[in-house]
């Protein structure tokens, strides 16, 4: 993609596992989705790295569940993660956020600087990623779960949350 989005794919995934896969190297690779309105999963099946098919192709997926439930599976990785090489490509485990803004150039006022936020990242120790293992990420409770006044007000969250009668939140 074009710049912007090559900046905000180092801050904004979801990653199983990501390095510099080569889905095109062997006709039994592949990057299949389901999506039954419940769960949403990507499985990257018998992909090898390129440059270093000899090691072996991985098998891998996430799960996005509707409930915020994240669910990473490793069925092979044949080895260590810490052995994969960055040079080519960066080699990441976990989920980070970020966004992006627009702000005016003091030096040329018609021009736009964009400015990317990363405000959240939980990064995996990759060296746990084996064959047959799995990561489960769970959502912690926000404000926004609340859906009156009265929830809001008598929840025990530590957020200092308060409700807002314009949006009903």
């Amino acid at each position: 993609g074009d710049v912007i989005h090559r900046m905000l794919t180092a801050t904004q995934y979801v990653a199983p596992l990501m390095a510099n896969f080569n889905p095109s190297f062997s006709r039994n690779s592949t990057v299949q989705y389901l999506d039954n309105g419940t769960v949403f999963v990507v499985q990257w099946d018998k992909v090898y790295l390129q440059g270093k098919e000899d090691m072996g192709s991985f098998t891998f997926q996430a799960a996005l569940h509707s409930t915020g439930r994240i669910v990473f599976g490793y069925k092979e990785i044949p080895v260590p993660v810490l052995q994969i090489s960055a040079t080519q490509h960066p080699v990441k485990a976990g989920l980070s956020d970020a966004f992006m803004i627009l702000n005016p150039s003091p030096d040329v006022p018609e021009s736009r600087r964009r400015t990317i936020y990363e405000y959240h990242r939980v990064e995996l120790d990759t060296s746990k990623i084996t064959n047959m293992s799995a990561v489960e990420f769970t959502p912690l409770p926000t404000c926004l779960q609340h859906q009156s006044c009265e929830m809001c007000v008598s929840s025990e969250l530590t957020f200092n949350c308060s409700w807002c009668h314009v949006l009903q939140r």
